[in-house]
């Protein structure tokens, strides 16, 4: 049986397919495989030696089965092209976006841009708190699967779910794709603190206030809190916000340190930032902190003087 077909040979998509294939076979989807297909190391995870029944393409077979769900696992920066270039082939089937970020072009998330770039789809979200190093050594791993009817959804689940890989399901595909998309500001933001030396107790702060501010943003795009406090958005940010395998936070450290951050990684947030500001503006919500870290990103604060004007706000209730 063919479980799914992943498109993107990076980590984060090797990963998947690697853990998925303990169920059957997977498509996993890359540009650039030939070149590594006899080995069967990814370049960006060669610790991994992927299982016989994952089958290496540059392409989607043409007959792939229709139930069979396919996982998009490429950097948001990626992923309207390749869905773009795919719509034709993706439209009748669930398309799953693994991506975490808002398309600073349309504002979108990557559920959205599915809907909106491959008609006749059934868009849905894979998001939550996972490293591709972890679901590569078979880590037990608990994600979060967003598709808006329900029934689907739990086939779906069904299909995705291995012994060390728990999906919990879900119809909020709009709060999915935030909860994945806001915690990668809030983790740059909460290594500004540590690398500058703030503090834990810093850090603490601007995970908290800025998980309101997540759900705030959320909330007025049409989502549900109760997505925002679970593995989408909650789980996903102490991940992101305390481990320095997190890009994210490495990068904001980085920058808080006065270092240099690694040239040639993806780090969602720093283009998601300006976007999330933006779409906090539209909306009319308050999201101080993510204003504060977009900021420093682009040179228009330092982290001492971002911190102080986050620090010389208007005292106000919590509950507001």
């Amino acid at each position: 049986m063919t479980v799914a077909a992943v498109i993107g040979a990076g980590a984060f998509g090797a990963a998947l397919a690697a853990a998925l294939a303990e169920r059957g076979e997977v498509w996993l989807i890359g540009r650039d495989v030939a070149g590594w297909r006899a080995a069967r190391r990814p370049p960006r995870l060669p610790e991994l030696t992927l299982p016989q029944s994952v089958v290496l393409a540059e392409a989607l077979p043409p007959d792939l089965a229709p139930d069979v769900p396919v996982l998009v696992a490429v950097p948001m920066a990626a992923t309207a092209d390749a869905l773009a270039d795919r719509a034709a082939t993706l439209g009748g089937r669930v398309v799953v976006a693994c991506a975490k970020g808002i398309d600073p072009a349309t504002g979108l998330g990557a559920g959205s841009l599915v809907a909106r770039l491959c008609p006749g789809s059934v868009p849905a979200v894979l998001t939550g708190p996972s490293f591709a190093a972890d679901i590569a050594r078979g880590l037990p791993t608990a994600l979060a699967l967003a598709i808006g009817e329900d029934a689907l959804g739990a086939t779906v689940q069904a299909r995705l779910a291995t012994p060390v890989l728990r999906i919990y399901r879900g119809t909020d595909l709009r709060g999915a794709e935030l909860g994945g998309a806001l915690k990668n500001v809030v983790a740059i933001g909460a290594g500004l603190a540590i690398g500058a030396g703030l503090g834990e107790s810093a850090r603490a702060a601007l995970m908290t206030r800025g998980h309101a501010e997540m759900v705030r943003i959320a909330v007025a795009s049409g989502a549900r809190a109760a997505t925002l406090h679970g593995l989408a958005g909650l789980g996903d940010l102490v991940l992101t916000c305390t481990s320095a395998q997190s890009r994210n936070f490495a990068h904001g450290a980085a920058i808080g340190a006065g270092i240099a951050p690694a040239a040639g990684r993806t780090v969602e947030g720093i283009a998601t930032a300006a976007a999330a500001v933006a779409l906090a503006d539209r909306l009319g919500v308050r999201a101080p902190v993510m204003a504060a870290v977009a900021a420093v990103l682009a040179g228009r604060a330092t982290v001492a003087e971002a911190m102080a004007a986050l620090m010389a706000r208007p005292l106000r209730s919590e509950e507001d």
